[in-house]
């Protein structure tokens, strides 16, 4: 009886052959043993003088400053709306916005493909992992290349504000 169950498994789960005899539910031959989870979710009972304990303590969390998530908003909403007016060309705003999304997609295309590549997403993460390593050497291991670092990140703020 136990092979001729053992094999109308493995001929239901397609050659596959359950590694302890006893996993099988007694009595039925193709369910798996699951423990009661009525004992996993009892917790402890709780009494009427503890209820009315915990119902005593009401607490309620509040800042200082209730309004000031409100009027944050209101301050960004009217900033936003203060920025677009003092934009000139709106159009280019969109084609501009649009490319952005089409790069996006675009680029999670090449990467599902360089992805579906066998060994090429595990050599690209050894290149990555190799030059972590030299980033880390080379600008972050000694506190006189972390100023070099720390400058040249500040030099490229100037740029790319205009200050320079």
């Amino acid at each position: 009886m136990a092979a001729a169950t053992a094999s109308s498994v493995a001929v239901a789960l397609g050659g596959a052959r359950f590694p302890a005899p006893g996993f099988l539910v007694p009595g039925s031959p193709s369910l798996p043993f699951l423990p009661n989870p009525r004992r996993f979710l009892a917790g402890p009972v709780l009494h009427l003088s503890d209820v009315q304990r915990f119902s005593a303590h009401k607490l309620r969390a509040s800042s200082s400053e209730e309004t000031s998530g409100s009027i944050q908003t209101e301050e960004l909403i009217a900033d936003l709306k203060e920025k677009w007016d003092s934009i000139e060309n709106k159009s280019t705003v969109f084609v501009y916005g649009g490319g952005a999304i089409v790069a996006v997609w675009l680029s999670s295309i090449v990467i599902s493909a360089v992805n579906s590549v066998p060994l090429l997403p595990k050599l690209l993460e050894l290149i990555g992992l190799g030059y972590t390593g030299w980033f880390v050497y080379r600008y972050l291991l000694f506190k006189s290349s972390r100023k070099e670092l720390a400058e040249d990140i500040e030099s490229l703020k100037k740029k790319i504000a205009g200050t320079e």
